[in-house]
């Protein structure tokens, strides 16, 4: 089967092991646009240890549990991304940017509201320039999935990775069972 070389907003890019360095190791990547001039996403399974209350605590009851900040990527870690999913058939609120589908950025200086089913604070987030994304694809750094209603706000984000791959056919699926160093195996 032929790989599809350029992803769309809304699908999620699992790394393999030929990604390289431990930025990205064993990553999931919600990506959230993705154009000529490049892709922009966030990941969505490196939950920190710093609690939303203790950076934006108005924003502690609308974030899905584990109500911590996430690491999003490498580009502007000092900044926030809030990354939320509306409700079935709600009108976007004030300070909201769709993305894709009922996928959109919520404005963290807006007045906290919102008619949302899933929402994750984000410090930092992932980019690639025009054909950067399309080159580690075609090196096999990443293998390009769908995502899932549930992804955004899995309850246990450490152990999505694998989830991910668990539900993808054959051969993908094989990743799951990757040890963590594979030089030790």
């Amino acid at each position: 089967m032929a790989a599809r070389i350029r992803p769309r907003a809304g699908e999620l890019l699992v790394s393999t092991p030929l990604i390289g360095g431990p930025e990205f190791a064993r990553t999931l990547v919600l990506l959230l646009n993705v154009d000529d001039d490049g892709a922009l996403g966030v990941i969505i399974n490196r939950p920190s240890e710093i609690a939303v209350e203790t950076v934006l605590d108005r924003w502690t009851d609308l974030v899905s549990p584990p109500a911590v900040l996430f690491r999003g990527g490498p580009v502007e870690p000092d900044g926030a991304v809030c990354v939320a999913r509306l409700a079935e058939g709600a009108a976007p609120p004030d300070g909201w940017r769709a993305m894709v589908g009922p996928l959109g950025l919520v404005d963290l200086d807006e007045p906290v509201s919102g008619p949302f089913d899933a929402a994750r604070i984000y410090a930092g987030y992932a980019g690639w320039s025009a054909g950067q994304l399309e080159g580690e694809l075609a090196e096999g750094a990443w293998v390009v999935v769908p995502a899932e209603p549930g992804d955004l706000a899995a309850v246990d984000p450490e152990t999505l990775w694998r989830s991910v791959l668990r539900r993808q056919p054959v051969p993908t699926s094989y990743l799951a069972t990757m040890p963590t160093d594979p030089t030790r195996n």
